[in-house]
């Protein structure tokens, strides 16, 4: 029978072994199962009964999807801030009624969608990608010295998301198109200081 030390120091010892894992997984030496290896592994059991060129153009696309999806939030994030700094945590209410009643009503269903997990509390996560730009034209005042212009962010804007939708629907994209998404979104990030 093992008494109340022996667990002791077992758990203990595995606290020390993964404490030390950890660091030695720092300085780039293998400890446990390779991470990388098994999700590559398992993409590729995954991806195995496509085609060579959907697999190939549908991990071209998963890569622009997470460079997308992190502008994307990248913005909402932006907006909240600027918004929370300038105008205090009250800042959704002064937004106008068409946009919030926009995210409310997607919010309202999505909460019926109860089988379906996932982010439904933040309001702006509801709001369509090109609505962002009105909700910082709407509240110019606080971003015009962080934005160039009205224009430039129109322009950048609606390219997007016309780019946006294509990548949303699974169609896949020119690598003009790749370059462009790339350029707009590294502007944004000079520009904004990312």
């Amino acid at each position: 029978m093992t008494d109340k030390k022996d667990i002791r120091d077992f758990f203990f010892r595995g606290l020390m072994f993964e404490s030390e894992a950890e660091e030695f997984q720092k300085a780039g030496i293998q400890i446990g199962a390779d991470n990388q290896f098994t999700e590559k592994q398992l993409l590729a059991e995954s991806l195995a009964p496509f085609g060579v060129n959907r697999r190939n153009n549908g991990l071209e696309m998963a890569r622009l999807y997470a460079v997308v999806n992190c502008f994307e939030n990248e913005i909402r994030a932006f907006i909240r801030e600027t918004l929370e700094e300038n105008v205090g945590l009250d800042w959704w209410d002064k937004l106008p009624n068409k946009i919030k009643n926009h995210a409310e009503s997607r919010q309202q269903s999505a909460m019926k969608d109860s089988w379906l997990e996932g982010e439904k509390s933040d309001l702006l996560g509801f709001i369509d990608f090109g609505m962002l730009a009105k909700i910082m034209i709407e509240k110019w005042e606080f971003f015009s010295n962080l934005i160039p212009s009205q224009h430039w962010l129109n322009q950048r804007m609606d390219e997007l998301e016309k780019s946006r939708h294509f990548i949303a629907h699974n169609r896949m994209l020119l690598p003009s198109e790749f370059q462009r998404i790339y350029m707009y979104v590294a502007d944004w990030n000079r520009v904004i200081g990312l």
